[in-house]
């Protein structure tokens, strides 16, 4: 199997830093699977951006899977908890979700394997983010080894690859990548607590972030924001 035939799944959660990410693995020479979680989330106008982002890269399959972790609570995007709007602070924020990106490679790895892909492919990156334990390179190592371990393809000497293209980008780096991919950055949202209107609020803390990165970079942001 040629590098241009092979299979990798993309995680897409409608944001800018999975597209980008995305964007990455088909210029990589992969076909795409892409996945999206509805986990019942606050934001869930980024499952739409989600599916946009997924039909502009011609994704072979697009599978949105419902997984309410609302159930669970314990995060301002599951549960009656108020997003922070007073600026990006220090340490692990309320919006955190516990153990989303876990989950959520999970889910990747098991549609992988069954898919015959090798390559997992998630839109983390460790400079310009909001302190989540589960975006930094210890996270994505672990879990890789985790991963060769856990599964049949692993164990028989087939090991899954988990990129993260922009681990070490800073969200102005990011936008910059996005323009360099061609990638319309308005497709993608960003956005916490959606404003009435169906706009960015732009006080959360991923408002704060995007636009931020879009002043570094020197490009227009596309972004509609309430203030």
């Amino acid at each position: 199997m040629t590098r241009g035939s092979t299979l990798a799944v993309a995680l897409i959660s409608g944001g800018l830093d999975s597209m980008v990410s995305a964007a990455r693995a088909r210029e990589d020479g992969h076909r795409l699977l892409a996945l999206s979680v509805d986990y019942n989330q606050r934001h869930k106008v980024e499952l739409a951006a989600a599916r946009r982002i997924a039909s502009v890269l011609g994704a072979e399959r697009h599978v949105v899977l419902p997984l309410d972790l609302s159930a669970f609570g314990g995060s301002a995007l599951t549960a009656d908890i108020d997003v922070p709007k007073d600026g990006v602070g220090e340490g692990i924020p309320v919006t955190y979700v516990p153990a989303r990106n876990t989950i959520f490679l999970s889910l990747a790895l098991g549609w992988a394997e069954a898919a015959g892909a090798r390559d997992l492919y998630i839109g983390v990156n460790a400079l310009d983010y909001s302190g989540y334990p589960d975006c930094r390179p210890e996270f994505i190592k672990a879990f890789e080894d985790m991963a060769e371990v856990a599964t049949k393809a692993g164990v028989e000497g087939e090991p899954f690859r988990i990129r993260a293209p922009l681990q070490h980008m800073t969200k102005a780096d990011i936008v910059r990548e996005a323009s360099r991919l061609g990638l319309d950055a308005g497709m993608s949202w960003s956005c916490y607590d959606p404003a009435p209107g169906g706009v960015h609020c732009g006080l959360c803390d991923s408002c704060r972030l995007r636009a931020k990165g879009f002043i570094e970079a020197g490009l227009p942001d596309p972004t509609v924001y309430a203030v």
